[in-house]
């Protein structure tokens, strides 16, 4: 039995991350803990931590010092910091942060009902990262009730120069199929029909595994689940099967939909990036997911500001966006990161150039989407239906095919009726820059299946806005 009763999580960083904290809320949950919405009213408080670029660890740092606050004010008795800050500053942040009683690694997660229930336990827990669930772990899904976030890998062996998660996370691990697929299949006996496949390289599972299964099988056999989308993130640009098209193309379980970070387009960067791919190459992958898989939604990413960046690298970004029109598109300012080869390249390009840059590629995007969405007036559009808007009540909101949760836009739905988690058809009226508005022109009959007031995303409260002091040994040199 637990010795603590009450529990408080926050996540931050990534959906990879967020399928690390509802391991722990599984594993706590099945030891006797209870989830509280308020930081206030939690005699443990969690913050699962991210350490992936500048922002995202100031962002950790924060949130740590916020919420170590309840243990003067609150019931707070135990404050633990798990995940990729405290595998990357362990020992940094047990000098910094005396308010803290334990940090836990990236491979630890699952160890922390243990370590609670331990009369004794260590103050630090941070093993090299080899660690990877299962489905046999348990798990609390935190998002509605029907999506979900489905980790099939975990780690990484590429070696790109920006990036510091083959450190924090280390080499990949894929789960085998049969693994993947019993999880996927408690997710659907749950409610969730929209699985959204994650892992920090999703085209390389398989690789490390017996008989090196490749990703298309994977989804053959996802696709037998009982669920209506299943969606891919996280796709390194490398050669592709022609069965994965095919079965992209012809599988309807599977959405129409690729996120795949292509980081740059001057072949300069590219080779400084370590990222192995050229320009043309990058071009051809683009051209050939698009013939063989009709009405694809392509999603990328890209980073500005990279060391040695001069302007003509930034144009021949700026043109490559232009004329491969992703239908979604984000772009990060880099983020010089000790430890990764980046890290030390020269010469640096001046924030102020960073940011307008960001800025520049951003206003092309927002351009483009725009002009896709107009498209879409007057056409009728499978939407998932999430509830009542957070913006109006007197609208619903949902999802297409084309729109992820958390990262894409959305549907707004001002004319019609429909149940979270229902499938609907509506046909698109007005266009935005992200978003779309529609009526609701046809949908299942109300009076089959159960149906849920709409659910809420279990999210810890974010930063306030008092800024911090940045800790020397997270300031950027």
């Amino acid at each position: 039995m637990a010795k603590h009763r009450t529990l408080y999580m926050m996540t931050l960083g990534c959906p990879k991350n967020r399928v690390d904290s509802e391991v722990m809320l599984g594993t706590l949950s099945k030891s006797g803990y209870k989830l509280v919405d308020e930081a206030k009213d939690a005699q443990v408080i969690v913050v699962n931590t991210c350490a992936f670029i500048g922002p995202a660890k100031q962002e950790s740092v924060n949130n740590i010092l916020e919420l170590a606050e309840y243990k003067k004010e609150g019931t707070c008795e135990t404050l633990v910091v798990t995940g990729c800050l405290s595998q990357r500053y362990g020992d940094e942040l047990a000098k910094e942060m005396p308010e803290v009683d334990h940090f836990l690694g990236t491979s630890a997660y699952a160890q922390i009902a243990d370590l609670l229930a331990a009369d004794a336990a260590p103050r630090q827990v941070i093993p090299d990262p080899d660690y990877i669930h299962t489905a046999a772990v348990p798990k609390v899904n935190s998002m509605p009730g029907y999506t979900a976030y489905l980790k099939v890998s975990e780690g990484c062996d590429n070696k790109c120069a920006f990036c510091i998660i083959p450190t924090l996370r280390g080499l990949q691990r894929s789960r085998t199929i049969d693994d993947v697929v019993t999880e996927a299949q408690t997710l659907a006996e749950h409610g969730v029909r929209e699985l959204n496949l994650v892992a920090q390289d999703l085209t390389a599972w398989g690789h490390d595994l017996p008989g090196r299964p490749k990703l298309h099988e994977l989804l053959k056999a996802l696709a037998q689940v009982d669920v209506h989308w299943i969606r891919l993130h996280y796709a390194f640009p490398r050669p592709i099967a022609d069965e994965l098209f095919t079965v992209m193309a012809n599988e309807k379980k599977i959405a129409k939909y690729i996120d795949m970070p292509l980081q740059h387009a001057s072949d300069k960067l590219l080779i400084a990036m370590k990222r192995g791919k050229t320009s043309d190459y990058l071009k051809t992958l683009i051209t050939k997911f698009r013939e063989r898989v009709p009405n694809l939604t392509f999603r990328s990413s890209f980073i500005v500001g990279l060391p040695g960046e001069t302007e003509e690298d930034f144009e021949i970004l700026k043109n490559f966006v232009k004329e491969q029109r992703f239908e979604r598109l984000g772009c990060f300012q880099y983020s010089d990161e000790e430890g990764t080869a980046a890290y030390d390249m020269e010469p640096k390009v001046p924030q102020r150039t960073i940011t307008r840059r960001w800025r520049e590629v951003m206003a092309i995007a927002q351009r483009i989407s725009r002009e896709q969405n107009k498209a879409l007036i007057g056409k009728r559009l499978e939407v998932l239906v999430e509830g009542v808007s957070q913006e109006s009540e007197h609208l619903l909101v949902g999802r297409h095919q084309g729109q992820a949760p958390e990262i894409d836009g959305q549907v707004y739905i001002n004319d019609g009726l429909a149940y979270p988690g229902e499938l609907v058809t509506v046909e698109v009226t007005q266009a935005h820059e992200y978003d779309v508005v529609g009526k609701v022109v046809e949908r299942p009959d109300p009076k089959k299946g159960a149906h849920k007031a709409r659910e809420v995303p279990l999210k810890g409260v974010r930063g306030g806005e008092r800024v911090l002091k940045t800790p020397s040994w997270l300031a950027p040199r």
